[in-house]
């Protein structure tokens, strides 16, 4: 055993294998073998050259460990001083304009609570006004306690507010499906379905939509922007050409349609369905067709004709071949089956039927930034679970604000960071965030009573009893409130000094 790791070490280092062959039988380990004078391995059979070869890739390990200290003054001397690397955090802040540094002190004077970009805020809406020092304490005093008004009281019990904000206008909301604002062609679901599927975490929605931004120097050329569309919506072999089937001879014909290949901005469709069409499985190209076994259309063809068959002849391969054909993929995004153009706010918008984030963002020509989708999965995939909150609080106003229902963003604010604060996209529901909970009565009180509680049992799990559910059940008060807090009544001794 400590042969063959004595071998396997030497591998690692570089050794090669008929010096290992010599060296194995008169040494036992790498020390020993360190320790071995150059005259000595040379005794044994090496060459001059595998002798300093072999000592120069050991001398690391072994012969270093020697003398400790002289090696490390030399190195010390040796080697030369590495520059020192000063990071400097970058300043983003914008500087602020005399009025604006006015309210900031005359806040620190105050010592008042307001934050920072609220003062900002209140500038930006008095700049200009003549407006005196003491109007000024006043109004910033009365926004400061407006402020404070706001705030969350200690102990407020904040997710059964955002539970009730949210869930009691949903009772309102429609179960339709609605046309997308300003694209009729293209269905979004809206209203309450919406809502469920963002708070359940659905890996791809019902309707999966982007809307893509060209960058501004193409924005206004119309051409450029539907070819843009062309590349990024999906083209199959039935888009831009005619299939025939000869029944009789068991062959497909594809005959392309000139018409449909300029809408789609595609010159030679010939070439390129060949392509395409030569990877598929089960499937051969036939090179040479006698005449009289044309379809009329193939023969009348100005562009030509692209003739294939299965491999095996058969009725029910031939079917295979036919539905593979139709469905085979020419060009554009995975995913995305329509591109729409729809000009708004002088430039051009790309809004596509399909998602697929990743692919989009390496099409050039596209304004990056811009780019968006309301699969919530997908941006947690490709740009990271902050941007995935971001997402949430989006789609989840944008879908009340639809309905018409008024949602303090700070409840949805609040459902969106308990979604994702473990680093990913959690559903509420027994398969996610209730599923999680450390307390085994909680969960029992969502579903699945029997099971949590026997397992809770079979492997000897404890309840603090820390929640709100779980004191209900047992009958305890909250900690939440007025229950959060214990009062201890001392009470005066008689004759004490008052």
């Amino acid at each position: 055993m400590a042969q063959k790791d004595f071998i396997k070490g030497l591998q690692r280092k570089g050794v090669p294998e008929e010096v290992i062959v010599l060296v194995k039988d008169h040494y036992r380990n790498q020390s020993d073998l360190g320790k071995a004078a150059h005259e000595e391995l040379v005794e044994i059979g090496l060459s001059e050259e595998q002798a300093a070869d072999l000592l120069g890739r050991l001398i690391k390990k072994t012969v270093a460990p020697k003398k400790k200290a002289a090696p490390k003054k030399r190195a010390e001397k040796e080697e030369a001083p590495e520059p020192v690397v000063v990071y400097e955090i970058p300043d983003k802040r914008k500087e602020y304009n005399p009025f604006e540094l006015q309210l900031l002190q005359l806040s620190e004077q105050l010592q008042l609570e307001l934050p920072r970009r609220a003062i900002l805020r209140i500038a930006h809406r008095l700049e200009g006004n003549d407006i005196s020092h003491d109007e000024l304490v006043k109004i910033l005093t009365r926004s400061n306690q407006r402020f404070m008004d706001h705030k969350m009281d200690p102990n407020e019990s904040a997710g059964i507010l955002a539970a009730q904000s949210i869930g009691e206008p949903g009772t309102q909301m429609t179960m339709r499906t609605f046309h997308y604002a300003g694209v009729a062609e293209i269905n979004v679901t809206l209203g309450l379905p919406r809502l469920i599927e963002i708070v359940d975490a659905r890996r791809v929605p019902s309707t999966p939509m982007m809307t893509i931004y060209v960058d501004k120097e193409l924005s206004n050329d119309l051409e450029k922007v539907k070819s843009i569309a062309s590349n990024i919506e999906i083209t199959t072999v039935l888009d831009l050409a005619d299939i025939e089937t000869d029944l009789h001879n068991m062959r497909l014909f594809i005959i392309p349609d000139m018409r449909k290949c300029e809408q789609k901005g595609i010159i030679d469709p010939l070439g390129l369905i060949q392509e395409r069409v030569a990877r598929l499985r089960g499937i051969v190209i036939v090179p040479e067709v006698a005449a009289e076994t044309l379809p009329a259309r193939a023969a009348d063809s100005d562009i030509g004709y692209l003739c294939l068959e299965p491999k095996d002849h058969s009725f029910k391969n031939l079917q295979k071949a036919l539905e593979m054909l139709k469905t085979a993929k020419v060009k554009g995004v995975e995913g995305i089956t329509r591109a729409i153009l729809r000009k708004r706010d002088d430039q051009y918008i790309i809004y596509t039927e399909g998602s697929n984030l990743r692919e989009v963002l390496r099409i050039e020509g596209l304004d990056h930034t811009q780019v968006y989708t309301n699969s919530i999965q997908e941006v947690y995939d490709v740009l990271g679970v902050e941007a995935a909150r971001n997402s949430i609080i989006k789609e989840a106003s944008q879908t009340l604000e639809e309905q018409g229902l008024s949602v303090d963003i700070r409840h949805i604010m609040l459902v969106a960071d308990l979604m994702t604060n473990d680093g990913d996209v959690k559903a509420i529901g027994r398969h996610g965030i209730s599923g999680r909970k450390s307390s085994v009565l909680a969960r029992a009180a969502f579903e699945i009573t029997a099971a949590h509680l026997l397992t809770a049992a079979m492997t000897g799990e404890e309840d603090h009893l820390d929640g709100v559910a779980e004191n209900i059940i047992v009958g305890q008060p909250v900690t939440l409130g007025t229950g959060a807090v214990n009062l201890i009544y001392a009470p005066v001794k008689k004759g004490a000094a008052e």
